[in-house]
């Protein structure tokens, strides 16, 4: 089994596939944009062969190289599990005429309008949208919905690049920073009321083999908004609750309409006064660490598992639900640069048993934005058997630990 894996070392959880695929028995061919010399070497010890290129979504760059790879070895399998990459990877395996995620089911799952619509057609309930060229077509989209509305680029991951609006002055002042000058298209939807969550799967043959459900506290927006928050999300191991139910049979009513293969994917949705919703669907895996807290609650190499699904087209072994896991994100009191920490000892001692590991930037590091993200800055993952005692562990640290800045 040859895979050739898209940008094996940056980010650098991306090392994480590069060795399971290694693991299951894989032949791994790497191409990314570093030069090979860069690698470390556990990386470039679990690849046969890499290739640079200027950049892995210059579609011409990246066919090239597989190409070139394709002139040595049949290539069974080309992945890639960066939002940005996807596309990209798609439309060189139609080129080259490898298996995997379609071109088509690429394009639903990074264009927002177009994906929400394709759910639309099969009976999911989505946020109304569209798409929008102009500032005119974004206030007729307003004037017919009403406010709030949500702002994105339509092919954003997560918060990113997001404005919510609630009034027709408030979109008359985001318009200049949209884009509309220079050619950019955005994604409208309303706004939807609710908690916010995610489900996420490694699925063959359009069936999920491995399913998890995970809580933001607060929802995504707020979080990446808001400074004096420590936001969290946690992992349930209450799978089989009857309250999951509806999110896990919509999850795999999308799998297969989207066209969605063998591939893990990634699911936002929301629950609250206009029921069960789903907001962003990804065919690739969830950012921020997750699979990393889905390896600590279910005594799993999630990776592996992945790897075992995309290789021979199965998995190892099911998830054991022992714990649920979580993470903290502790932000700066101020942007700046970090000159220690205050309340740490006090968690250590406390709940060191239930720490899996943590992440404390020294002082006179520079500190990240809040909208950078739940890892941009200091961190704390957690595990516990109970998941609302875990919820409750992980509020209480964020208000005894302080990273302060000047």
């Amino acid at each position: 089994m040859n895979v050739i894996f898209v940008e094996p070392s940056f980010p650098s959880y991306q090392r994480e596939f590069a060795r399971a695929l290694s693991a299951v028995g894989a032949t791994v061919i790497g191409i990314g944009e570093r030069p090979k010399d860069w690698l470390d070497q556990e990386v470039a010890g679990w690849m046969t062969h890499y290739e640079q290129v200027r950049s892995v979504v210059d579609l011409d760059a990246l066919e090239a190289a597989v190409r070139g790879v394709q002139q040595v070895v049949e290539v069974n399998r080309l992945e890639a599990t960066i939002e940005a990459h996807v596309e990209a990877a798609a439309q060189v395996r139609e080129r080259c005429g490898i298996p995997g995620t379609s071109v088509r089911t690429a394009y639903l799952c990074r264009d927002k309008p177009a994906m929400k619509e394709a759910l639309r057609q099969i009976g999911v309930s989505t946020a109304q949208s569209a798409g929008a060229d102009s500032a005119e077509e974004l206030f007729g989209f307003a004037h017919a919905v009403g406010y709030p509305l949500i702002i994105k680029p339509r092919s954003a991951a997560g918060a990113s690049g997001t404005v919510r609006v609630h009034s027709d002055d408030e979109l008359a002042a985001a318009i200049p920073g949209l884009g509309f000058h220079w050619g950019q298209s955005v994604a409208v939807e309303e706004f939807i009321e609710g908690h916010e969550g995610f489900y996420d799967t490694i699925s063959i043959d359009g069936q999920p083999a491995h399913e998890f459900i995970s809580h933001y506290y607060p929802n995504v927006l707020e979080a990446m908004r808001t400074r004096w928050i420590s936001p969290v999300f946690i992992t349930t191991n209450r799978m089989d609750a009857p309250g999951y139910d509806s999110v896990k049979a919509l999850g795999r009513q999308v799998i297969p309409a989207l066209g969605i293969d063998t591939s893990a994917t990634h699911m936002e949705w929301f629950y609250g006064p206009k029921g069960l919703k789903f907001s962003e669907i990804a065919c690739r895996p969830p950012g921020v660490g997750a699979w990393d807290l889905y390896c600590a609650a279910n005594d799993l190499d999630v990776y592996q598992e992945w790897a075992m699904a995309v290789c021979w087209g199965k998995v190892s072994r099911p998830a054991s639900r022992r714990y649920s896991a979580g993470i903290i994100a502790l932000r700066p009191d101020r942007d700046g640069t970090i000159t220690g920490y205050e309340g740490m000892g006090e968690v250590l001692q406390r709940y060191g048993r239930f720490i899996i590991d943590y992440h404390l930037p020294p002082p006179g590091t520079g500190t990240q934005p809040v909208e950078a993200g739940y890892m941009a800055n200091a961190w704390i993952r957690m595990k516990h058997e109970d998941y609302d005692e875990l919820r409750n562990i992980l509020n209480h640290v964020g208000g005894v630990v302080q990273v302060r800045a000047n």
